[in-house]
């Protein structure tokens, strides 16, 4: 990882920055949450799922819209995961409530599944290659937030047979939401199943990508 000169924190793997400079809370809330109706289709027990974890910044937006009662679940898959350190030199721009304790989960949790229990959620984070994860996850989401580095820089997260899986694994009636309007990525969702819509961006992205999954995938 490197560091911009406003802070902001890139992948010096993929060469792409873990959100939009200066404005990463900002834009999760518009292309994440208010891209898969978050959060007034909460309810206790509601699912949500995640391509890439990188700084928990989705996690901790999403649990700070979260009223309860009961339990938001959160899974996500991420093959290179932070150090705590920088996961909390990332965040710490944000003041997000729950921060400081997700930071403190994350460096007391170790092995290929992260189990990290927070107020009102409880999250799973499977270390390792989603590609050869997620086909074995048992679970199914309510809502997905695809948030894998640049496809043009990271293809693995964005392929045919990932965008199927990530179908297969989508309770009726299910959403996802990210960031990238390529038109290879839309049309992989579409044949998976979704019904894709392409949205206004968030800064300086025209366009950004939704859609709904009306029956379970095959």
């Amino acid at each position: 990882m490197t560091w911009t000169e406003n802070g902001t924190p890139v992948s010096a793997r993929f060469d792409d920055p873990y959100f939009t400079i200066g404005a990463g809370l900002d834009e999760t809330r518009h292309v994440f949450l208010a891209g898969n109706d978050l959060p007034a289709r909460y309810r206790d027990g509601f699912h949500i799922a995640e391509l890439g974890f990188g700084t928990g910044l989705n996690l901790l937006a999403a649990m700070e819209l979260w009223q309860g009662p009961g339990v938001l679940h959160f899974t996500s898959f991420e093959a290179f995961p932070l150090p705590s350190e920088d996961m909390a030199r990332a965040l710490a721009a944000f003041g997000l409530p729950g921060a400081t304790a997700l930071v403190a989960a994350w460096a007391a949790s170790g092995g290929p599944l992260r189990v990290l229990e927070l107020p009102g959620l409880r999250a799973e984070i499977h270390i390792g290659d989603a590609r050869d994860i997620l086909p074995c996850w048992p679970g199914q989401a309510d809502a997905w937030f695809l948030d894998g580095f640049s496809p043009a820089k990271n293809p693995e997260l964005w392929s045919e047979a990932l965008m199927a899986e990530v179908a297969r694994h989508t309770a009726p009636g299910g959403t996802f939401a990210t960031y990238t309007a390529a038109g290879h990525v839309r049309r992989a969702l579409a044949e998976a199943g979704f019904s894709v819509t392409r949205r206004p961006g968030y800064g300086r992205k025209k366009h950004m990508s939704t859609g709904i999954l009306e029956e379970a995938a095959a």
